[in-house]
């Protein structure tokens, strides 16, 4: 196996006994970025000589017994709006085309602190606001599966990147499913932590009521590797809260039986794609086999947030882009100013009405939890849309996120897996969510699943060397 195609895991595994160096294993990920990105336009920005850099310094520290733990030397490349001190973070936009941050993002500067390697910021849709990742302005990032199809957004570069092994993992944001949507659609793993889990300070914003930040990789063990890093209350960010962080490997051996998980098969799957639907129950039959207890259990009330999220996410995103509306608005591209012009328009009333949705879904939801330990559901009704097909665009901007979204809205911990493929070997993901505050769980389920399935070891057809 090519050590690119290793998991942030075993990558670990093989810098610790010495069996590679960061600087050999950073070569090979910036010969193969050199190569296939020019195909897949997963980077934005490629940070080729700080990459070597980091290398070095990680291989020196190791040297001398200095190391810092399984993130060591890893090499890593985090979405285009974490801010990174010296490397332009564009946010995919126009207006910060030559950004240079001066300081770190919290998560960023935590992985630095873990000692990663960065080899460069990802692609994602224009300021985060969209679901293709079809970029005016740095170009359209391709899904490796089929590079006619969109890899999902708004973090499409992170999962474009990982399933084509450009990198050994990642971070994502995710707002209505940005984490989520591409991982499903790419074949990766992408966890959104409970509300305030992550710190957000210098990660550029979205909704600040909806925001968060997380991990995406190449298996559920290296989604608590990296969410283990970045994990902490962070007093500098309002939205942080402080809560003990666990030792989210600690259990993830542990399995699912007797865990209660919970199955909804109702409204809430209104035009799920039949090969999606025959996956996620082919998932659940899974899980029942290796012990857990399936519940049946109604969902049809979360199906109203989904255009509530909607109202909030545009409102919060005019509210951060006003000045930038009003005397620039040529500058966005023609989608996202739509939906920032659509944002201006909502009233008050209606924002109101609709953070009381929140307020009532966080209920309900927490009234479902007394019943069961987690829930699953596909994490989207379709898979990776054609580009050139203007109809499935549209409709992925309606439904891609109509799955996931929610789960935002309630500020729930989320996993999506891979769990299948359609007969166009087009991935497809398994929703896991969980309590607030209980990502332990939910990455041990989805390890559990994960492990039993295998679907995680496929890999997309690429050209070779």
């Amino acid at each position: 196996m090519h050590p690119t195609a290793w998991t942030l895991t075993e990558t670990a595994a093989h810098i610790a006994d010495r069996s590679i160096s960061p600087l050999e294993l950073t070569q090979a990920y910036l010969d193969r970025i050199q190569r296939l990105n020019p195909l897949l336009n997963a980077y934005i920005t490629v940070t080729a000589d700080r990459a070597l850099a980091d290398a070095h310094a990680a291989e020196a520290e190791i040297a001398r017994g200095a190391y810092r733990g399984p993130l060591h030397g890893v090499p890593i490349a985090v979405k285009d709006l974490y801010e990174t001190a010296g490397i332009p973070t564009t946010a995919g936009s126009s207006f910060r085309r030559d950004f240079i941050p001066t300081q770190d993002s919290a998560p960023m500067s935590r992985l630095r602190d873990a000692g990663t390697v960065l080899l460069g910021k990802l692609n994602l849709h224009e300021w985060a606001l969209g679901v293709i990742n079809d970029n005016p302005y740095f170009g359209s990032c391709l899904n490796p599966w089929d590079t006619g199809r969109s890899p999902g957004g708004s973090s499409g570069g992170s999962g474009a990147a990982l399933a084509a092994d450009l990198c050994a993992g990642s971070l994502g944001s995710d707002t209505r499913g940005s984490i989520r949507i591409p991982a499903a659609l790419c074949g990766v793993v992408g966890l959104k932590p409970t509300f305030g889990r992550v710190s957000l300070r210098g990660v550029v914003p979205l909704s600040g009521s909806l925001d968060h930040a997380g991990p995406m990789t190449k298996s559920v063990a290296d989604a608590a590797l990296l969410l283990q890093a970045i994990a902490g209350y962070d007093p500098a960010d309002p939205g942080s809260v402080d809560v003990p962080v666990e030792d989210y490997s600690a259990n993830l051996t542990a399995g699912v039986k007797g865990l209660r998980i919970g199955v909804a098969h109702d409204a809430f799957f209104r035009a799920v794609a039949p090969e999606i639907l025959a996956a996620f129950e082919a998932a659940a039959e899974l899980l029942a086999r290796l012990g857990a207890a399936l519940r049946p259990v109604d969902l049809g009330f979360a199906q109203e947030t989904v255009q509530t999220s909607r109202v909030m996410v545009s409102c919060d995103a005019a509210a951060f882009h006003q000045e930038r509306l009003i005397e620039h608005p040529d500058a966005f591209g023609a989608d996202v100013r739509g939906r920032l012009e659509g944002g201006t328009r909502f009233t008050g009333v209606e924002y109101a009405l609709a953070r009381r949705s929140q307020t009532e879904l966080k209920h309900r939801l927490a009234a479902l939890f007394q019943g069961v330990d987690l829930l699953i559901t596909p994490c989207t009704r379709m898979v990776a849309p054609r580009l050139d097909d203007p109809k499935a665009v549209e409709q992925s901007r309606a439904s891609l996120s109509y799955l996931t979204a929610p789960f935002n809205m309630a500020g729930l911990p989320c996993l999506s897996v891979p769990c299948g493929f359609t007969a166009d070997h087009l991935p497809i993901g398994l929703q896991i969510v969980g309590r607030p505050w209980q990502e332990s769980l939910v990455l041990r389920a989805g390890h559990a699943y994960e492990q039993a399935a295998g679907w995680h070891l496929r890999e997309p057809d690429l050209p070779q060397e």
